[in-house]
């Protein structure tokens, strides 16, 4: 695959739309019926007082957070989504590349209890990333990510690499979308290389389903 990363930046820029619609509609249904409550669990569970969203998107998870009480604040890369996020009632949402956050180009903050990634995590070398959303954590604070579960889409390929996302099913005017498949292992050596300890780590479930819908993990 041809510059992968760029393609998968290009993606974004083209899906933005189709993304809102489809999450402000429920419409992707392991979101609606699993993964969307457990990453808003997995966050009031450290009943945090700022968090930060990495990847927030629209920022439907900003709102939920807000209106539990939470100082939430958001970064996205992508400018239709951040000003989307911010017409929906969230002001305190940045736009920035991971690059510029990896070297620290862009204020976001700092001293949040949580930073958390939502299905945000997509490109290949995330290490930098890491280690610099550890830098802006509080004394005691995480970072909890939630991905898709490897087991449940290797399709008998358990191996690092980049697959794509074709949003075959999806309504709507879709561009497909690279992004980069990482085993469990891969999950912790990166964590470990970025100075993170995993906490704990959660395979949320739908109860009439055999395989996880997500991997959860929380980091510190």
């Amino acid at each position: 695959m041809h510059d992968p990363e760029n393609a998968l930046l290009q993606s974004w820029q083209h899906n933005a739309r189709a993304w809102i619609d489809a999450v402000r509609g429920g419409a992707i249904e392991s979101r609606r019926q699993v993964t969307d409550q457990a990453i808003l669990l997995a966050v009031l569970g450290r009943q945090p007082e700022r968090v930060l969203d990495l990847g927030c998107g629209e920022g439907w998870l900003l709102r939920a957070l807000a209106d539990r009480g939470i100082d939430a604040t958001g970064v996205d890369g992508d400018a239709a989504l951040v000003a989307a996020a911010r017409a929906a009632g969230s002001p305190r949402v940045h736009q920035a590349s991971y690059a510029q956050l990896a070297n620290d180009g862009v204020d976001v903050g700092s001293g949040y209890d949580l930073i958390c990634a939502n299905f945000a995590l997509l490109h290949q070398d995330i290490i930098p990333l890491l280690a610099a959303m550890k830098a802006l954590l509080a004394p005691g604070g995480a970072l909890l990510i939630q991905t898709l579960h490897p087991w449940s889409v290797a399709n008998g390929d358990y191996q690092d690499g980049w697959r794509e996302e074709s949003f075959a099913g999806f309504s709507g005017d879709w561009q497909p979308m690279p992004w980069y498949f990482r085993t469990l292992a891969s999950w912790l050596n990166a964590l470990d290389m970025a100075g993170f300890g995993l906490l704990s780590l959660q395979e949320p479930q739908h109860p009439q389903s055999a395989v996880p819908q997500s991997l959860l993990m929380v980091a510190g």
